[in-house]
């Protein structure tokens, strides 16, 4: 990330803050980011959205931290689920559906 351009950030009523980030992420991440929702959404008896889930993740998994000098690699998230990488080789088609699948909860 060379780009040195600060996103937009909005106050939010309840003392939170809101930036806006568009993010690439492997179908394993948006899969993984789902079984997380669908853990919080039971655990909160509500609908969660993804947004929900990440921010419920980045608030409960690491403590807040300043930012870190150029070069030095951040901590690695914990993997609280089944590890995804153990899965064989799909086409990114297969790996789409099943995503989608296990975030709607059809799978």
């Amino acid at each position: 990330m060379n780009d040195r351009i600060t996103p937009p950030m909005h106050a939010l009523p309840d003392g939170e803050a809101e930036i806006s980030l568009v993010l690439r992420l492997p179908w394993e991440d948006v899969a993984r980011l789902g079984q997380e929702a669908g853990r919080l959404a039971s655990q909160m008896q509500r609908p969660v959205t993804l947004d929900e889930a990440v921010s419920n993740r980045l608030r409960t998994t690491r403590p807040a931290s300043h930012a870190k000098p150029a070069g030095e690699q951040p901590a690695a998230m914990p993997n609280t689920s089944a590890s995804v990488s153990a899965l064989p080789p799909r086409p990114p088609a297969d790996q789409a559906r099943q995503a989608i699948e296990r975030i709607n909860g059809t799978a």
